[in-house]
């Protein structure tokens, strides 16, 4: 029975007698309880189905009324051995297949609906049903290839597309999780069910969860699961967060009935919790009970009554549970399928007197958060954040957990589904969080628990950012010990390193900080003396990973006499005027004299060797009247015309001497060759230059 799901037991939703429960999805791929008793009975089969006429399946149909599902099953089997007629058998069939559905068992319930199929059972709802069996297992292509040959079949069901988009969906989640982290809390795990964790001290460091592994209280065994009643049990976090041995809360609280889905107000001196009485196997509604606190004793509980303005419920069709209080213990959310709501199990609020007891009528929470199934276990953030469980908003399987914003005075909306890994293709549910952090507890039923139901733990990692690099020499490729790398960020901070004997630096762990946060942009500048800065940037802003940033900063060395080339900056024939893609080419210098505020340069233009028509000076003219129209450009812009000393150089330095442009084979090479010539360059003429206040501008302005 792994996988079975128990959280029936403790929320409102025990043997309703409603024919449209029998639609309801199941869970994941092993039994689940909420089907076991959320829909007692799919009275829906023995009304739509024809009824068996043999003895052995009017006893298996009674058994299936009676929500006697374990014993329906071998009784629907026996029943199917003696029957003669194949209509009939398809019919047995198809029962056992929705007694396993119904019981959440989904690997089941795919088997027996095929076998209807080849039985030629005659309503195509097989498909659809083993399509959802699919989703449960979280086979997603599968279970979209099931509804597909469902809507080939009956295509006026509209079902099939919803589920057909949550598979998509659920698909996409899968493959792109969050950064949550999940685990099961081993310690406070047993074979049988444990969920619903709360947190029953101000320091969060013990829960009280539910359980019915055998210390429970009572030696009956629920006879529609097959299990023990639910009881409550504490356990306490030590310092190096190891839980100790779950202990039973005393007599007072625990009882043959099923207890469980508790939680605590502010100062975790009052308990609320969900009870459901039971008497020869018969199961009644579920209540809120209330109990004060005192160390590690519980008052004798007292139940609430919150439906006063309706009068008392019939216990028999209307329950209850699942309490969680809003910050100020002033407002009560639960769960319920009390009249009123949108279908199904809903979550409703109640306001709450000075003493802790409701008063006024409840309202429900609309529908943006209820829909037409069930919505389950609220919990509510120290933010106000709604946290819920559904099986009506799009989902990966089964239950799924949802969160909503707090919109206004008891209002929530923008619900969102919180994906995987926190949720799964099995029932997730009951999450809790501890007070602001990114951590707490959920319960699920998926793989690689304990039991059946378990209890998980989720954190989100800490974003762990670093910068590393190394500097070089550009003109040698040699590293450069002793470079400054000075790092300043948008949140204020500001930092820097000498690079070491290779070169290199590191900027990671910062005592039990870290240099590099998140959502922080940071610009780097690494200096060298008679060498050039280089200016950088990296961010955080927007990442969801952990990254080092890896750098290599290759530093240009100031030589004297020595030019240090430019982007191409190209002239028409024998003209000086800047055309756009030259003062494009030009950002580079700009950029370098206001990376270096304090260095004076000289701007230097050279042409070829081929004589210009125009000029009576010459290359020399023209080269000068270019290399002066490249300084008036940068004083527009915001260059100081003192830090720069055109100086036209002609001909005089070529790069591809003439001798070796008449050597070449080509036109193209040759015409290549002189434009390598015809070239823009600086060098450095001193760092003595002193800024004007406030008169430097930004790169790139």
């Amino acid at each position: 029975m792994k996988g079975v799901t128990l959280r029936s037991f403790v929320h409102p939703d025990f043997h309703l007698h409603s024919p449209g429960l029998s639609n309801q999805k199941p869970n994941r791929n092993m039994m689940s309880m909420r089907k076991i008793l959320a829909t007692a009975a799919l009275s829906l089969l023995c009304t739509t189905l024809a009824v068996a006429q043999n003895k052995q399946a009017e006893e298996a149909d009674a058994a299936y009324k009676a929500g006697q599902y374990f014993n329906a099953i071998e009784m629907y089997k026996k029943a199917y051995t003696s029957e003669k007629k194949a209509s009939e058998k398809a019919i047995l069939i198809y029962k056992v297949a929705e007694c396993y559905r119904v019981l959440g068992d989904a690997p089941n319930a795919q088997v027996w609906y095929e076998k209807a199929n080849k039985a030629q059972y005659t309503d195509p709802i097989t498909y659809y049903w083993i399509g959802e069996a699919l989703k449960e297992q979280g086979k997603y292509a599968e279970a979209i290839s099931a509804y597909n040959k469902y809507k080939e079949k009956n295509p006026g069901d509209k079902r099939a597309d919803a589920s057909l988009a949550a598979c998509q969906l659920a698909q996409t989640w899968k493959d792109s999780p969050s950064r949550y982290t999940v685990d099961p809390e081993v310690l406070l795990n047993s074979p049988q069910y444990d969920m619903s964790a709360t947190f029953s001290v101000k320091k969060n460091d013990e829960v009280v969860f539910a359980s019915s592994r055998p210390a429970s209280t009572g030696t009956e065994t629920d006879g529609i699961a097959g299990e023990s009643y639910l009881d409550l049990f504490a356990s306490s976090r030590d310092k190096l967060g190891k839980w100790s041995e779950p202990v039973k809360l005393p007599p007072t609280i625990n009882t043959p009935a099923h207890e469980g889905s508790a939680t605590f107000n502010a100062k975790r001196t009052v308990m609320y919790f969900t009870r459901c009485e039971h008497e020869k196997k018969k199961a009644f509604g579920c209540e809120i009970w209330m109990t004060k606190k005192v160390g590690s004793n519980y008052s004798e509980p007292e139940m609430l009554v919150l439906h006063a303005a309706a009068g008392k419920l019939d216990t028999n069709q209307y329950k209850l549970g699942q309490p969680t209080l809003s910050k100020d213990d002033g407002i009560m959310v639960y769960a319920s399928n009390q009249k009123g709501g949108q279908g199904g199990k809903d979550l409703w609020y109640i306001r709450l007197d000075k003493d802790g007891k409701p008063t006024g009528t409840p309202t429900n929470l609309g529908p943006e958060i209820n829909t037409k199934k069930d919505e389950y276990f609220p919990f509510l953030r120290e933010n106000g954040n709604l946290y819920f469980s559904s099986d009506g908003h799009p989902g990966m399987g089964g239950l799924d957990i949802f969160a909503a914003e707090k919109t206004g005075d008891n209002t929530w909306g923008h619900v969102e589904n919180v994906k995987s890994p926190i949720n799964s293709s099995g029932d997730d549910f009951s999450i809790i969080f501890d007070g602001a952090e990114e951590k707490g507890y959920f319960t699920s039923n998926r793989p690689g628990g304990k039991g059946q139901d378990d209890i998980w733990r989720f954190m989100m990692p800490n974003l762990e950012f670093a910068l590393q690099g190394t500097c070089y020499d550009k003109l040698t490729g040699n590293v450069l010990p002793d470079t400054k790398v000075e790092v300043v960020g948008t949140d204020g901070s500001s930092f820097s390193a000498l690079t070491d004997a290779n070169g290199g630096f590191v900027f990671a762990e910062k005592g039990k900080d870290r240099y590099i946060k998140e959502n922080t942009s940071y610009t780097i500048r690494a200096s060298k003396d008679k060498y050039l800065v280089v200016n950088d940037q990296i961010t955080t802003v927007g990442l969801n990973e952990s990254t080092t940033f890896a750098k290599e900063y290759y530093l240009q060395p100031v030589i004297e006499n020595k030019g240090i080339p430019l982007p191409q900056v190209l002239y028409e024939v024998d003209k000086f005027d800047l055309t756009q893609a030259g003062k494009d080419s030009l950002e580079t210098l700009y950029n370098t004299l206001v990376e270096n505020p304090t260095i004076i340069i000289e701007l230097r233009s050279h042409t070829d060797s081929r004589n210009t028509r125009t000029y009576k000076g010459g290359n020399m003219e023209l080269s000068q009247k270019r290399a002066q129209s490249c300084v008036n450009y940068l004083v527009t812009k915001g260059i100081d015309p003192v830090r720069m000393v055109p100086v036209g150089k002609g001909a005089t330095e070529p790069i591809v001497t003439d001798k070796e442009i008449k050597a070449m084979k080509t036109k193209e090479e040759q015409e290549a060759a002189h434009q390598k010539n015809r070239r823009t360059d600086f060098t450095v003429l001193s760092f003595d230059y002193v800024p004007k206040e406030g008169g430097t501008p930004s790169p790139n302005q």
